[in-house]
């Protein structure tokens, strides 16, 4: 009995140290932020002798980040918006059509998972459709890359949607778009949430595609935006810090907001997948 009442103890230890490690290096970053030149020179965890909020003024005035953070709300919300919308379409069809043709779709479209991008083949797609350098274009991108996933979290969880809804529709005499909008996705809003959360995480944070497709510096996301920072005040880690934290903040708050849906849509979607 004194077995049981210690290893969840325990567990819940571990749990606890290995969230602590995780979140030192954010931590550090954050009390960096608020130092002078020389106290940040030595990235360590002790408070500053005062804290210097006019390094936060000075990065996003510096670093055009006002700019580059509608840059970046721009594409992770149109990226999260159209991969929901066609993942949703496309799971919905692939689990309650479960034909030959249908589970051969569903099963080469998740295989984007764990499949590398191919960016020549990109390049040359970019390069024939005249995206290239245009705010389109990385949208589309980003869409396109978060479709995999999140047709795997909701086909799951279409399952689990009774068929008799769709009857019922039927009866009533929707069409098959009424039919999905009205009836089916209504019920499918914790895998929305959740699958809305993750992509919009995803793209915000996203790198590679705004550095290999946009050239105009107006149009660079918030990644990008500290990427130049950091190059033209390397030396000043107060800065890069404060200019850190502002583009991650975002982020946090969005995670922090919708963690329970996050948590009960993926175990949902498990469940009834």
């Amino acid at each position: 009995m004194m077995n049981r009442g210690i290893l969840p103890v325990l567990r819940n230890s571990i749990a606890w140290i290995l969230s602590a490690i995780m979140f030192i290096p954010l931590l550090l970053v954050f009390v960096n932020s608020f130092k002078t030149r020389a106290e940040a020179n030595g990235m360590n965890m002790s408070l500053p002798k005062a804290f210097q909020w006019s390094n936060y003024s000075i990065v996003i005035e510096e670093g055009k980040l006002i700019q580059s953070f509608f840059n970046s709300l721009l594409y992770a919300c149109g990226a999260t918006v159209g991969s929901i919308l066609l993942a949703s379409l496309a799971a919905y069809v692939f689990s309650r059509n479960r034909t030959r043709l249908n589970k051969a779709m569903y099963f080469y479209l998740i295989m984007g998972i764990a499949m590398p991008t191919n960016f020549v083949t990109l390049m040359k797609v970019m390069q024939w459709t005249h995206l290239i350098n245009t705010q389109t274009g990385i949208i589309l991108m980003l869409a396109a890359s978060s479709i995999p996933f999140s047709v795997f979290l909701i086909y799951g969880f279409v399952g689990g949607v009774p068929r008799e809804l769709d009857e019922a529709g039927i009866v009533d005499g929707c069409s098959p778009v009424r039919l999905f909008v009205s009836v089916v996705m209504p019920m499918l809003t914790p895998v929305l949430v959740t699958v809305a959360i993750l992509n919009f995480m995803g793209s915000w944070s996203d790198f590679i595609h705004p550095l290999y497709f946009l050239n105009n510096s107006d149009k660079w996301p918030m990644t990008l935006a500290v990427y130049n920072f950091f190059g033209r005040f390397q030396v000043n880690w107060n800065l890069v810090s404060a200019d850190i934290v502002l583009t991650t903040l975002p982020v946090i708050v969005i995670y922090l907001l919708g963690q329970r849906f996050i948590i009960s849509g993926m175990t949902a979607g498990s469940v009834k997948g």
